[in-house]
């Protein structure tokens, strides 16, 4: 196996700056790579191979020292890794090979490279929603760190452990850092697939998991404020509120669904669509307040039954990506002039009608079929995170016995 050593060269001026360089030794075969390094011969330890600080080093210097210092530690473990990696595969390889790789690009190898390439790969092939994801997990991947890519041998458990502290440390709940740890870990094991590394675990330390979500319902005498709040003064937040309006009426739709509804989905007062999370069918008899929120929009021209998307065949992914944001925003401002606990978004309206129809002991079955979930447990769970009175009043019961 090649070996690497750190070496210095004193320059053959008196009192001028000499160069540090590698040597990659393999097969009685010595390469010289030279990664523009300069130091005096003070700042030298020949016989450890180390920088050192003389006493009288001023600050200034001692910075730039000690980033060097960090930088050769990375330089000779980049080294190390493309050894490993050619004794890996098994062929003859030389010392010139190693030094010429390691003179590459690390964008060449580097795991944020390859996940913007596989990004580009799901678009072409129509996995759109993957792609945003995978493109939101690298953005923030990219944040931390600070746009330099990593090479894909250097991926493991310290790195993502590290990246962990950074989310907590900027206020990202546990959920969506494990959505970020999730999305890193499908496209690492892509890599994996490949044969472009091995399979090092490195998410077996950080929190892949999913916490149970706040509770986002509100009881029906809120929704009912919400439906007669006068916001005729600010448009946008009455749309807003029609909006949140029509996922109740429609038995809490998704966003998304309400988005791409078709005014060909509407025949004969009912309301038929597929939902776009589990492509199952839904049927909706087609009510008064429907209608009447509808007649609020002139949408002529277009053949979406909401005015989400405006631009028909325009990046209609993009556009209503955009219209959810603007109308959450929106919401959560309805929410805090009502006072609410919890921010008012789209969300709160599916909840919301999951968690009045359990109040009106409507069955588990026909809440399951309203809401299109695959199986009545799945419906089970969803209540569950929402409802908590049983809980809370057996909690009362026992405080009372006191």
């Amino acid at each position: 196996m090649a070996t690497v050593k750190v070496k210095f060269r004193a320059s053959s001026v008196l009192a001028k700056e000499g160069k540090v360089f590698y040597q990659v030794i393999h097969n009685r075969v010595v390469r010289q790579v030279n990664p523009g390094y300069k130091l005096y011969p003070s700042e030298w330890d020949t016989v450890n191979a180390e920088i050192v600080f003389s006493p009288g080093t001023g600050n200034g210097r001692r910075v730039y020292l000690t980033s060097l210092k960090c930088a050769l530690e990375e330089d000779v473990k980049r080294l190390k890794n493309i050894i490993t990696r050619l004794e890996r595969a098994g062929q003859n390889y030389t010392a010139e090979e190693v030094a010429e790789r390691f003179l590459m690009s690390p964008d060449t190898e580097g795991f944020i490279s390859f996940g913007r390439e596989l990004v580009q790969q799901l678009k072409q092939i129509g996995k759109i929603q993957t792609a945003e994801r995978y493109t939101t997990v690298l953005n923030s991947f990219g944040r931390f760190r600070k746009e330099k890519d990593v090479l894909l041998e250097e991926v493991d458990s310290n790195l993502m452990v590290e990246y962990e502290i950074f989310l907590n440390a900027n206020d990202v709940c546990p959920n969506t850092s494990s959505y970020y740890m999730r999305g890193l870990r499908a496209i690492y094991n892509r890599a994996v697939e490949k044969e472009l590394t091995v399979q090092r675990s490195p998410f077996k330390h950080v929190y892949t998991g999913i916490d149970k979500t706040v509770k986002r319902a509100v009881p029906l005498k809120i929704i009912r404020q919400i439906q007669d709040l006068d916001l005729s003064l600010y448009p946008v937040m009455d749309y807003a509120r029609d909006v949140f309006m029509f996922s109740f009426y429609t038995r809490g739709m998704s966003f998304v669904d309400m988005a791409f509804l078709k005014k060909k989905d509407l025949q004969n007062s009912i309301l038929s669509y597929r939902r776009h999370k589990t492509n199952q069918q839904l049927f909706i008899k087609w009510e008064k307040p429907m209608q009447e929120l509808i007649d609020k929009y002139d949408t002529t021209g277009s053949p979406y039954l909401l005015p989400i998307i405006k631009s028909n065949g325009k990046d209609e992914r993009r556009q209503y990506k955009s219209e959810a944001h603007r109308i959450n925003r929106n919401l959560k401002k309805i929410g805090e002039q009502l006072g609410l606990a919890i921010p008012l978004t789209t969300y709160v309206a599916r909840h919301g009608w999951a968690s009045i129809a359990k109040s009106k002991n409507i069955p588990i079955a026909t809440i399951s079929e309203a809401m299109g979930h695959d199986s009545e447990t799945t419906t089970r769970i969803y209540l569950a995170s929402l409802d908590t009175s049983a809980v809370d009043k057996a909690n009362r019961l026992i405080l009372k016995s006191l």
